[in-house]
């Protein structure tokens, strides 16, 4: 049977790091000092430590301080120049349609931000749906909570899906799921939970045709 797609959004369809990812951070950091009460050292070093102990910032704050997950996406995912912001390559578009089987984008950004994303760079019909934080109940990668809402919601087997990622962490549980792992990366080492790895996504339909062609 056809594979089963699932995609990560940032830094895996486009390259978040240049202008996503700091404007980000800095909403982050902000929104820290506005509700928290803090200087802005201490608060960029909160929003580093959450992210680093559970994946993601939003995680540390629900559980540490009952923070409004959809106020915090609301305020910190605001884009005034978004069409500017987002780096991709316009061969995405054919790789996507080059990759047989179901396509879903799995992300832990708000659905209104990954939505966005996919229409500037003119891919959203590649996707079945995008599943977002929200889908997700608010328990975003690496936690398998939201791997199980997505399996669940979506009627999914795991041994048919292919999660492709430039988080680690996010393919570990994934691949404890019974999940195929593509790991998004120009890394020498290759965890043992990785199945394959590719310096950019651009190279995974040409890979995947050429592991059918030798089945």
């Amino acid at each position: 049977m056809p594979p089963i797609w699932l995609f990560d959004l940032d830094n895996t369809l486009h390259n978040a790091s240049p202008h996503i990812f700091p404007h980000i951070n800095r909403s982050m950091t902000a929104y820290l000092m506005r509700h928290l009460d803090l200087d802005e050292p201490t608060a960029n070093r909160l929003r580093l430590d959450y992210w680093r102990r559970y994946g993601a910032t939003l995680t540390g704050l629900i559980r540490h301080h009952g923070t409004d997950p959809r106020h915090f996406l609301h305020e910190t995912h605001q884009f005034p120049d978004l069409n500017r912001m987002v780096v991709f390559d316009n061969a995405l578009r054919h790789m996507l349609r080059r990759l047989p089987g179901r396509k879903l984008v799995f992300s832990n950004g708000p659905r209104r931000y990954a939505e966005a994303v996919l229409d500037v760079m003119g891919i959203r019909h590649h996707f079945d749906d995008v599943y977002a934080v929200e889908q997700m109940r608010f328990h975003p990668k690496p936690r398998i909570r939201g791997f199980h809402h997505l399996l669940r919601d979506h009627r999914l087997d795991p041994s048919r899906c292919i999660l492709v990622e430039d988080s680690a962490e996010n393919l570990r549980t994934a691949k404890r799921l019974g999940m195929t792992t593509v790991w998004i990366s120009r890394s020498l080492r290759k965890p043992h939970f990785v199945d394959h790895r590719l310096p950019t996504v651009l190279d995974l339909a040409r890979h995947a045709m050429r592991r059918s062609a030798s089945e």
